[in-house]
């Protein structure tokens, strides 16, 4: 351990090296619910060279390497079980250029969502991807992070244009180039994206940005049903209208809304929808969006195209896992996570539903239901036995629903080590060859060991 920590100092500087254990327990944990363990030392690179010299170190030396951007994750994802070394990116958080005319940024992978929209909206342009939490853009990626603008601009996967990826040996490569499309060799962004650290620590990120719309306008339609609202959804979906956001939250989280941010928001199912564009075209989707809702039940929608009134709608809902916090003290937040076809999202949603009720638990559901994403907060005494294994009994339930339909165990929250154990049931055969993947470009296993999968 000394040795160790004596030759990082020796590689970096001694100040970029960490074994204070406030900082160890710091890097020991993430947002989950999941089992902390701490790392045995925490680095802090500057560049993409110590990155690479860090990584031929204890790849030399078979030592564990777990990436760290702001542990925001939700699924262990950064917990260093093996203990190791900890690669803390928060000092490599520089804007290396943004590029108006071809709508791409290129940053290091520190820098946050909020630092880098403040630095665009001087340009007139902004980055989409919103997971609600202020998150690293290297986190994100290893994430494939999504959120509530994923209907109209899609998932973090879509944004990468080019990687910089030092592999587990110290090699430094790119996985793209600038250019809008290519047919060129194997589909390298999207492999890494996703990758949680598994493969390789990215040093730069290329990433697409758009315009920032001429006019917004949010809205919030509330229904009797669930079913109403995401019949609602599809129909709006169906006839292309390009809706930026559309958030379904039930009864139960819009009451813990209210009591949190001091609205009156009727306790219905509800939809929280935001539309991007000119104004002219705006005002025709207005009017069509408002008539298909009517049409599926809708017994209120209010439009808000002022700036604080939107902003207050969105505070809320972005807030809501506060709101839960908030009102169970004592208690920890487990966030489930699965994705299904927009066809079954409803029988989705009605199943997790009843088997909130089943297992006694408390929680709410909300979705990004443009895409068939939800989510179920519950609130666990984790000191509490028997609730946590009610609650990983509800989670394995609606994992397995969703799998059923031909969906997914994560939509965006990603793979860790909560939804490790069902990677192979989900991928069959390609698991094997995630195996493969793993073993070809980590052949000691240094790299996250035990996240997405397993190997020998």
């Amino acid at each position: 351990m000394t040795n160790m920590v004596d030759n990082l100092r020796d590689l970096l500087s001694k100040e970029q090296v960490s074994i204070n254990e406030t900082i160890l327990e710091q890097h020991g944990q993430d947002e989950s619910y999941h089992q902390t363990s701490q790392p045995d030392v925490v680095v802090f690179p500057h560049s993409t060279e110590e990155v690479s010299k860090v990584l031929a170190y204890a790849n030399d030396n078979k030592i564990p390497v777990v990436p760290f951007g702001r542990g925001s994750s939700l699924e262990g994802h950064v917990i260093p079980y093996d203990n190791g070394i900890t690669i803390d990116f928060s000092l490599m958080d520089k804007i290396i250029d943004i590029r108006p005319e071809d709508l791409l940024v290129v940053v290091q992978p520190g820098v946050t969502r909020v630092q880098l929209n403040d630095a665009l909206a001087k340009h007139g342009l902004f980055f989409s991807v919103d997971p609600g939490a202020d998150a690293t853009l290297g986190g994100m990626v290893a994430t494939n992070a999504s959120g509530t603008t994923a209907v109209r601009y899609g998932v973090m996967r879509d944004q990468v244009r080019d990687l910089e990826v030092v592999l587990a040996d110290g090699t430094v490569m790119h996985t793209g180039n600038l250019a809008a499309k290519s047919a060129s060799g194997y589909h390298l962004n999207g492999l890494f994206t996703g990758s949680e650290g598994t493969l390789g620590c990215f040093t730069e990120l290329t990433l697409r940005v758009f315009g920032i719309p001429e006019f917004e306008t949010a809205a919030r339609a509330t229904f009797d049903t669930v079913d109403d609202a995401v019949a609602a959804v599809t129909s709006v979906l169906q006839v292309g209208i390009p809706i930026a956001r559309v958030e379904l939250v039930d009864e139960e989280s819009i009451r813990q809304v209210n009591l949190h941010s001091e609205t009156n928001f009727a306790e219905k199912p509800t939809l929280f929808l935001e539309f991007h564009g000119n104004e002219a075209g705006l005002k025709q989707d207005i009017e069509f969006t408002t008539e298909l809702m009517n049409d599926c039940g809708c017994q209120e929608i209010i439009f808000e195209s002022d700036t604080a009134a939107r902003n207050l709608l969105w505070t809320a809902r972005h807030n809501l896992a506060y709101a839960y916090i908030h009102s169970n003290p004592g208690k920890k937040m487990m966030v489930t996570d699965v994705c299904v076809p927009i066809s079954a999202l409803a029988g989705a949603i009605h199943h997790a539903r009843e088997q909130i009720t089943a297992f006694d638990l408390t929680g709410g559901l909300v979705g990004h239901v443009g895409d068939g994403n939800f989510h179920a907060i519950l609130m666990v005494d984790m000191n509490d036995a028997d609730a946590v294994r009610r609650a990983n009994e509800f989670n394995e339930a609606i994992v397995m629903y969703a799998l059923n339909k031909k969906g997914t165990c994560t939509g965006e929250h990603g793979v860790g080590v909560g939804k490790q154990k069902y990677q192979e049931l989900e991928h069959g055969a390609a698991y094997v060859l995630m195996q493969q993947l793993k073993r070809t470009l980590d052949p000691n296993n240094i790299l996250n060991p035990g996240k997405i999968v397993k190997v020998d």
